[in-house]
């Protein structure tokens, strides 16, 4: 028999999953408490009973794919197969492939300070509906850049690891954009983004061995 937990974490998951198809097929504006409902088959009445308004929804589907960033990245650093530089590559193309495959949920987690809550809008979810944990996407998010900062830090050196962690990112940014724009035809630069990241991974590598 389902317990009345059980019962609350599935639907709690329904929607969560609703809400992230629908980011992905539309961006924010697609994902609305209605609209998650009815996609994920819940009486009308139940996202309003696990989440408290859209943001404290988006919030959550920001720090699960926060949450599954830092794992992945930690399943490479953790790799004892596995050179350091091919663990970089690999965490740079991790970002590059988040973009590519998701790219509202790319936009959103990496333009989530426009998101914090302000002290209004907190009360206003602990008065009118369950909150969450609206400090949640910030703890994922800075697991994340501990992973990824560890990763770069066995390549680069724990004294130029900000440095080029920050190098990196703004790269990898730069290489979603560029594609989803149209921007990196091989027939203009002749280059790939494959080809990119393997570039900046090497100026990491360069200079961590001055």
């Amino acid at each position: 028999m389902v317990t009345r937990a059980e019962s609350a974490a599935a639907t709690r998951r329904a929607l969560l999953d609703a809400a992230a198809e629908l980011l992905d097929l539309g961006g924010p504006d697609a994902v609305t408490l209605r609209e998650v409902g009815a996609k994920a088959g819940v009486t009308r009445g139940a996202p309003y009973r696990h989440f408290a308004d859209k943001d404290s929804l988006l919030t959550a589907v920001a720090s699960e794919g926060w949450e599954r960033l830092a794992d992945r990245v930690h399943a490479l650093r953790t790799d004892p197969s596995r050179p350091a530089s091919e663990k970089l590559r690999d965490a740079v193309r991790a970002l590059v492939d988040l973009g590519r495959a998701q790219p509202h949920l790319h936009r959103m987690l990496f333009r989530w300070n426009d998101k914090r809550l302000g002290t209004l809008e907190r009360l206003h979810r602990q008065v009118c509906g369950p909150a969450g944990d609206p400090d949640a996407a910030d703890r994922a998010a800075g697991r994340f850049q501990e992973e990824f900062l560890a990763v770069v830090t066995a390549v680069a050196g724990e004294r130029g690891a900000g440095h080029h962690g920050a190098l990196l990112l703004a790269g990898a940014h730069g290489i979603v954009d560029m594609e989803h724009g149209g921007h990196l035809g091989a027939d203009r630069w002749r280059t790939t983004a494959d080809e990119l990241v393997g570039t900046l991974v090497r100026v990491v590598v360069e200079a961590g061995e001055r």
